[in-house]
């Protein structure tokens, strides 16, 4: 199996990936003089500083020793390394899930920030139980009832994110497309923007309307997750849901590029309390 084709990384094998990387820089050393200082392959030791592979424990440890790693640094990357193949806060139909979709649950489910744009869809995090059902038939109509039944489920159980002790910050900015199709018919989407409304009112959400009259703009190609995480060493990560399938990307330069485009959508965005207005007339037109 190559790269591509394996499972996204779990936030945990990242977490051991930057760490690893890391100590190696620290201890100025190249993978090449880790290879022969160590007997490890050079390949082995690439795909363990990029999450391509979870190590055996033994090369772990070889490794922490080389790079006279500290006694916390030692229990935070042998901790990783145990649950480098947890996929977070899953339930145990989720394996019927596409791997992909069950990956982002994992890390969102891990999330400090979720910023989210979205050009045609309400975030999913936002999403109403009716709005949902309507919105997973009409993208996958060959789905089985029970197919639909299980990703709007897991679609619901996600939200509890944001009410829980410590909560997801969510940032959401969608076109006004995403409020103005009427999916599901007129009541699905005055009941959608009521709820949008009512999510409105809790200081851990934000959620903006790019109008119609702000003409082309960047996000216009399609939406994207961006994340961040607790741990200041778990690298940043962008979702981005393709035709082609979904992309995870974590480089610097991706990072830059769609932080960089959030902050335009941001800017061009109405405000929130003036997206509040708008949302009140949809609501209002859908009854």
């Amino acid at each position: 199996m190559s790269d591509k084709q394996q499972r996204p990384p779990t936030v945990r094998l990242r977490r051991l990936a930057a760490g690893m990387s890391r100590l190696r820089a620290d201890a100025g050393l190249t993978r090449e003089e880790v290879a022969a200082r160590t007997s490890i392959n050079e390949a082995t030791i690439y795909r363990v500083e990029h999450a391509r592979a979870r190590p055996q424990k033994r090369t772990l440890l070889a490794l922490l020793d080389l790079y006279e790693a500290s006694e916390e640094q030692r229990e935070d990357l042998l901790a990783a390394h145990r649950g480098a193949n947890d996929q977070g806060w899953l339930r145990p139909y989720h394996s019927e899930l596409p791997e992909e979709y069950t990956a982002y649950i994992g890390f969102e489910s891990e999330a400090r920030t979720v910023r989210n744009y979205e050009s045609l869809f309400v975030p999913g995090l936002a999403q109403t139980e009716a709005y949902a059902r309507a919105v997973i038939k009409g993208v996958l109509p060959k789905a089985s009832q029970k197919e639909v039944d299980q990703r709007v489920q897991a679609r619901m159980e996600r939200q509890v994110l944001l009410t829980k002790r410590l909560p997801l910050q969510l940032w959401a900015i969608v076109d006004e497309a995403a409020i103005r199709r009427v999916v599901g018919g007129r009541a699905v989407m005055g009941e959608q923007a009521q709820h949008l409304l009512k999510l409105m009112d809790a200081p851990n959400i934000t959620f903006q309307v790019i109008p119609f009259d702000k003409g082309a703009h960047a996000g216009m190609p399609g939406g994207f997750v961006h994340m961040d995480f607790p741990d200041a060493t778990d690298p940043e990560l962008v979702y981005v849901d393709t035709p082609a399938g979904d992309l995870f990307l974590e480089s610097e330069a991706e990072m830059r590029r769609y932080k960089s485009m959030f902050e335009h959508l941001q800017a061009i965005a109405l405000a929130p309390n003036e997206s509040a207005d708008l949302l009140v007339k949809v609501a209002e037109a859908r009854v």
